[in-house]
């Protein structure tokens, strides 16, 4: 029972409910701090780096430069851009940069599924390993009758489950799985939920 002049959260002209539960926010995928290449890349440009201002200044002393620097030298005057050497190496360096610059801005961390958020003003955000979702609807796959073994492996987009039935028609474990499977996506709360793909043999 309400009190006069209480709002009970629903709009009684429109009839709409005012309290409803904020749209969940669009979950991102995670992204690795990659803290190990980092620091590798940081102290590969700082030895870089040092050898060169070393180079400098002991030429600016009126002292011999290094060897390898002449040997450098000369090697880039003997040979020109034209050189089918020179191309095949100069080929290989953007290839390397170029996989190394799509590894820089991919996310990293594949084995972690995000979650749907109820509230994008939380600032929380919640994930799901690849293997524990695998074990979760594994268990839940041999609970369907006739299902002997499972294996189950979680992509991002699609679920592969590979079941073996030792009794049963063949369809009718297909089809009991795909309910199965289906309900427990719904039940691990991700963001974007797989589809399953189903195979199942004697």
């Amino acid at each position: 029972m309400t009190a006069p002049g209480t709002n009970s959260g629903t709009d009684s002209d429109t009839g709409t409910d005012t309290g409803a539960a904020p749209a969940p926010a669009r979950a991102r995928r995670f992204r690795s701090a990659r803290r190990v290449p980092a620091a590798l890349t940081a102290l590969v440009v700082l030895g870089v780096a040092v050898l060169f201002l070393y180079d400098l200044a002991a030429l600016r002393a009126d002292r011999p430069g290094m060897s390898w620097r002449r040997d450098l030298a000369d090697q880039l005057a003997a040979h020109t851009p034209a050189d089918l050497g020179v191309q095949l190496i100069a080929g290989a360096l953007v290839l390397a940069g170029a996989v190394l610059l799509l590894l820089a801005l991919a996310p990293g961390l594949r084995g972690i599924l995000p979650m749907r958020t109820p509230d994008r003003r939380a600032g929380v955000r919640a994930g799901l390993g690849r293997k524990d979702a695998a074990q979760i609807l594994r268990d839940r796959a041999m609970e369907v009758s006739g299902v002997r073994s499972v294996r189950v492996k979680v992509g991002r987009s699609h679920v592969g489950v590979r079941a073996t039935s030792h009794f049963r028609e063949l369809d009718d474990v297909r089809a009991d799985l795909d309910e199965v499977l289906a309900v427990g996506i719904e039940e691990l709360g991700l963001a974007h939920p797989p589809k399953p793909r189903v195979r199942v043999r004697r």
